[in-house]
């Protein structure tokens, strides 16, 4: 069992900005897809979590990084909730 992050799934999903402009789904298998307005798949990469803290590497080589709060995602300036 990993002992950095217990359940590695709890934070699989669809999480989205208030105004749905910005969906961001993080795939069970290490991958996630971010869409942007109309703009399917805008960026896609992958991510690795560590306790609540996560860390993105789009498919072009740029990084970024966030962590969950509360049940919410904050990402690159940006407020995601998890959608139901």
């Amino acid at each position: 069992m990993n002992n950095i992050n217990p359940n590695p799934y709890r934070y699989v999903g669809m999480w989205v900005t208030k105004d749905g402009y910005i969906r961001h789904e993080l795939l069970p298998n290490g991958r996630y897809d971010e869409a942007r307005g109309n703009r399917k798949s805008a960026y896609q990469g992958h991510y690795t979590i560590e306790g609540d803290h996560i860390e993105y590497v789009d498919d072009s080589g740029f990084t970024a990084d966030g962590y969950f709060r509360d049940s919410v995602l904050y990402h690159a300036g940006m407020v995601l909730y998890r959608e139901e």
